[in-house]
């Protein structure tokens, strides 16, 4: 019991401190708060969700990620589509774009360069 009180302090203390730093000094929101509204924005528009961001980056005119969405769900779990998209959001935060650039099974690994 005294285990799930300390986790459940800790995880009130780690969002605490999230909150507090998800903007810059310039009041943009900081990386943690852009990857929230990123992940939020393309499942509201594509109706799935983001599993997990694979690449994130700051650019020039904003910010450039790369999420990993699950497509469709098969059994078993490893033959489930996966698709990754590249999306590209202005410097508040606001999507600008997305595209699938590949689609794979789940339990696939990408091929690397030289046939190894």
């Amino acid at each position: 019991m005294s285990n799930t009180n300390r986790t459940s302090q800790s995880q009130s203390s780690q969002e605490t401190q999230t909150d507090d730093n998800t903007h810059t000094a310039d009041g943009l929101p900081g990386p943690m708060e852009v990857l929230r509204q990123a992940r939020a924005q393309l499942a509201e528009l594509t109706g799935m969700v983001a599993e997990t961001v694979s690449s994130f980056e700051r650019t020039e005119d904003g910010w450039s990620l790369e999420v990993e969405v699950l497509e469709l769900e098969r059994v078993p779990d490893t033959m489930s589509l996966m698709a990754g998209y590249e999306v590209t959001l202005d410097d508040r935060g606001q999507l600008t774009g997305y595209r699938r650039v590949r689609r794979y099974e789940r339990g696939r690994a990408d091929a690397r360069p030289g046939g190894r």
